[in-house]
């Protein structure tokens, strides 16, 4: 089975930036997507890549995030800009589907890596 593990999470300013990588522990033609998961709160959808490069982005970050992949080293990444206090979650990697141009999540998921922006 696929493995993923998450880097690059950490603490970041106000209108800040930072990049979060994924790494696949093997080849993976899935489509993949990054989740994140605020204290007290539910898991979300952030955005998806398809292996083709199709994204798909929540309405909350998009214009202010970007998902981008390197097939050749199985690794998607999530470039983050603008950052808010509201972007503060714990962010998981995950492989998944696009159906209906909709990101369906599968049960294989990363750690995890923690993004702070303090308020």
């Amino acid at each position: 089975q696929v493995q993923l593990v998450e880097s690059g999470g950490g603490l970041v300013q106000t209108g800040g930036s930072l990049s979060v990588a994924c790494a696949a522990s093997k080849s993976t033609f899935n489509v993949m997507g990054w989740y994140r998961q605020a204290p007290g709160k539910e898991r979300e959808f952030v955005a998806g890549i398809s292996e083709s490069g199709k994204t798909s982005y929540a309405t909350s970050v998009k214009g202010r995030f970007t998902i981008s992949r390197d097939n050749a080293k199985n690794t998607v990444y999530l470039q983050m800009t603008s950052l808010k206090p509201a972007d503060t979650a714990v962010y998981y990697c995950n492989l998944g589907i696009f159906s209906n141009e909709r990101y369906i999540p599968t049960s294989i998921w990363g750690q995890g890596t923690q993004v702070t922006v303090p308020s």
